[in-house]
């Protein structure tokens, strides 16, 4: 069998010379390269030109995101109140009862199962509308502090480290508030102050 001799012409299509492989290399870079680029200014732009200027038509129209809109609609209707109503404000008066706070400063407990090495302080406000919510609070303080101790010196450190532990603490003592005093007369507790040590 005779032997064949590659063609000339098949072994120099085949190689690629130095020049085309720096050139290829550079083209695989070049739509990165553009990205990063231009990414950052397209950013830039549409946020200087679109976004901002809608957000700010949407504050100066008081449609914003609820917030500044109604603080402002709330506060006109306020002094419209006080102009007419004399001091009552208008979330009282739109309630038809004028709310009454009462604090509860600094109850103390330690801490379920830690042998009394941590303890729970806190302080809240109960709120009510009854005419003599004052009155009831003061007269049955004592009865209160008893329960609030008693419902917060039950929690562990894993309840107090929960999600909406806050949130679960004053609604257990706002239902075990009104089932002794009776009826709806606590409607909201405000913690002022709450520690875990």
């Amino acid at each position: 069998m005779p032997d064949k001799k590659p063609d000339a012409k098949s072994e120099e299509g085949t190689k690629s010379t130095p020049k085309e492989e720096a050139s290829g290399g550079f083209k695989s870079w070049l739509p990165l390269i553009t990205s990063v680029v231009l990414m950052p200014a397209l950013a830039f732009a549409t946020t200087k030109f679109l976004v901002l200027p809608k957000v700010v038509q949407a504050r100066e129209s008081g449609h914003g995101d609820g917030s500044g809109g109604s603080r402002e609609a709330s506060g006109k209707e306020a002094k419209a109140h006080d102009g007419k109503e004399g001091k009552e404000s208008a979330k009282g008066h739109a309630a038809g009862k004028k709310k009454q706070s009462v604090p509860i400063a600094k109850v103390i407990v330690n801490v379920a199962g830690s042998a009394g090495s941590r303890y729970l302080m806190a302080s809240f406000t109960l709120v009510g509308s009854q005419t003599d919510f004052k009155n009831v609070i003061e007269e049955n303080k004592d009865q209160l502090l008893d329960l609030a101790n008693t419902a917060m010196a039950s929690k562990t450190i894993t309840d107090l480290e929960k999600p909406g532990a806050r949130n679960q603490l004053r609604a257990e003592l706002i239902s075990i508030f009104n089932n002794a005093l009776g009826g709806n007369t606590v409607q909201e507790i405000y913690f002022t102050e709450f520690a875990v040590q």
